[in-house]
């Protein structure tokens, strides 16, 4: 048993300093999946890793809730999860009236630039309703495009072969491709 999936465990089993111990072993790892995050948002994003990181784990490891993870790649895709909630939160508030609404500051250098869409969203709200259509699927996204894992890790996540991620993966993506074009 790793490290991680021990203190997991502990985690698991109410043990008020496993959390403490957990940040260390997994901060990198977290660090390195919140830039990749961070590097599909668009320009201007003020949010950065180290923060996007801490809310995440805060998020994870939160004394209220009762975690049940079943090892480390089951943490991380929790992590992945908790990290586009995030972003998703962020992108939901600059749109309210309140932050500005559908204004944007311009320099006067971007005048005449090409306005960023509100991409996250629309894969939010696209991910939503493939999950609604085949939940499997939409996991498999999850695991690939927001944790960052390899077809065959998200294969093992999943408990489906390589060949069915495959398969799965085609399909998403030309599902997602076709619900965020309008088509």
């Amino acid at each position: 048993m790793s490290e991680v999936t021990r203190i997991l465990s502990a985690i698991e089993q109410g043990d008020p300093q496993a959390g403490a111990q957990l940040l260390p072993l997994v901060y990198d790892e977290l660090r390195k999946l919140a830039a990749q995050k961070l590097a599909r948002e668009k320009p201007g994003q003020t949010l950065q890793a180290t923060a996007l990181v801490h809310e995440a784990y805060l998020r994870l490891v939160n004394k209220g809730a009762e975690p049940s993870w079943t090892g480390r790649g089951h943490f991380f895709a929790a992590a992945a999860e908790a990290m586009r909630r995030i972003l998703v939160e962020r992108a939901r508030r600059k749109q309210s009236i309140k932050a500005g609404g559908g204004h944007r500051r311009v320099e006067l250098d971007d005048i005449g630039a090409e306005e960023p869409g509100d991409d996250l969203l629309l894969l939010h709200e696209a991910l939503e309703k493939l999950e609604k259509k085949d939940k499997r699927k939409a996991q498999l996204v999850m695991l690939r495009f927001f944790a960052g894992l390899t077809n065959e890790q998200a294969a093992h996540m999943l408990g489906v072969s390589t060949s069915t991620a495959d398969n799965d993966w085609a399909y998403a993506r030309a599902w997602l491709r076709l619900e965020l074009s309008g088509e």
